[in-house]
Formats: structure tokens, C-alpha cells, sequence
């Protein structure tokens, strides 16, 4: 994303009126710091990001539950995806905004708000490493089968995004593919204030 886009979403964050909801991680034991979830109508480039990133990464998601031998299917546009939701109680936006002061953090979890659930997800800084905070990397830990979990530190700046398993991801092993559980968080903000951008394909119940 460009700089005018990050800072137009962090502008939006004092504005109630678009946001469905106001989550402070502290009283729920998630961690230090709190996220708002988008109401109905979201912001066109969210919309827009949200529809065109989940057409991209359907036929990947339809992958894994081939590989993974699940029943699970993903059809090609987010419209007929959150119709699926919609079918299962799962009728409210994901996409959200977080925010860390210093000394806040994420502890590690999975989005999952439902029955149903895509398997993929992003997320995207929307301030500047180095000059509006410090520390806060991205923090991905794969608990593996059998063995000791595995984990990264991805440090993002204003405007990079990664995308990143929701809750598992096929892995090739001696008898095909198996299952790899993967957690996420965010690391302690040493300095500053940072924000981030979350979408999530699949909707809540």
C-alpha cells in the first residue's frame, strides 16, 4: 500500500462511526492493546483489497484442501465465499485496525470466528519502522508434528504486507502431505505507536 493509504486508514481509526466494534486486548488476556473491527459499508480500498486478494489466493486455498484431503471448497469470488458465510451464521466484517502503544503486543492465536473458515490471511503495517515505533515484528510459529515448534520474526514497514496461514498449511512428508498448526502475534512495541491493517476473508458469526 502507499503512504497516503496507510495514513488515511490510521486518520480513520478515532472515527467510530466505522467500526463495528472496539476490542482492548488487556481485558481478554490477548495481550497489550486494542483493534477495531470495520462496519458496513468498509472503506472502498479495503473492500477492493479484500476482493481482489481473495481471487488470488482461492485457488492456493483449494490446494491445500486437496493436499490435506479435507472437504472443504472455495469458490473463485469473495461474493460467493461470503454468501457461504452467510449460510453459516457468519455475517460480520473481519477486516480490522490495530493499535500498540509502547510496551504493547499481541500474544499468538488464529482468527477464527466461526464454522467457517478461509485458510489464509493478511495483514499489512500501516506505520513507519523506525520513525513511528520500534520493535512490534510479526511473529509466526509453526507448531510442528513431533517435534519442536519453529517460529519467525518478520519486521514489516509502513505499506509491506504478508500473507500467512490462518491456522494450518499443508507440509510435503515421507507419506504425502500432513497438517501444520501455525499461531501469530506481534512482538512488544519498544517505542512509539503502531498501527496495522488485518483482513480476514471469511466473516463472523
Amino acid at each position: 500500500m502507499r503512504a497516503p493509504e496507510c495514513a488515511e486508514l490510521i486518520a480513520l481509526y478515532g472515527d467510530r462511526e466505522r467500526f463495528r466494534s472496539r476490542v482492548v486486548m488487556e481485558r481478554h488476556q490477548y495481550g497489550v492493546g486494542e483493534y477495531k473491527y470495520f462496519a458496513r459499508p468498509m472503506p472502498p480500498r479495503v473492500e477492493e483489497l479484500r476482493a481482489a486478494m481473495y481471487r488470488e489466493l482461492a485457488p492456493t486455498a483449494n490446494r491445500w484442501a486437496e493436499r490435506l484431503r479435507t472437504r472443504d471448497s472455495y469458490p473463485a469470488s469473495l461474493t460467493e465465499f461470503l454468501k457461504f458465510c452467510a449460510a453459516h451464521g457468519q455475517t460480520r466484517p473481519t477486516p480490522l485496525i490495530l493499535r500498540y502503544e509502547a510496551g504493547g503486543y499481541n500474544c499468538l492465536h488464529q482468527d477464527l470466528y466461526g464454522e467457517v473458515a478461509f485458510p489464509l490471511q493478511f495483514t499489512c503495517a500501516l506505520s513507519r519502522r523506525g520513525r513511528d515505533f520500534e520493535g512490534g515484528e510479526l511473529l509466526l510459529v509453526e507448531q510442528r508434528p513431533r517435534a519442536q515448534s519453529r517460529g519467525e520474526a518478520i519486521a514489516l514497514d509502513a505499506g509491506e504486507g504478508i500473507v500467512f496461514a490462518n491456522r494450518y498449511r499443508p507440509a510435503p512428508g515421507a507419506r504425502g502431505f500432513h497438517r501444520v498448526n501455525l499461531r501469530h502475534g506481534v512482538s512488544t512495541i519498544k517505542s512509539g505507536v503502531r498501527y496495522a491493517m488485518g483482513v480476514i476473508f471469511h466473516d463472523a458469526a
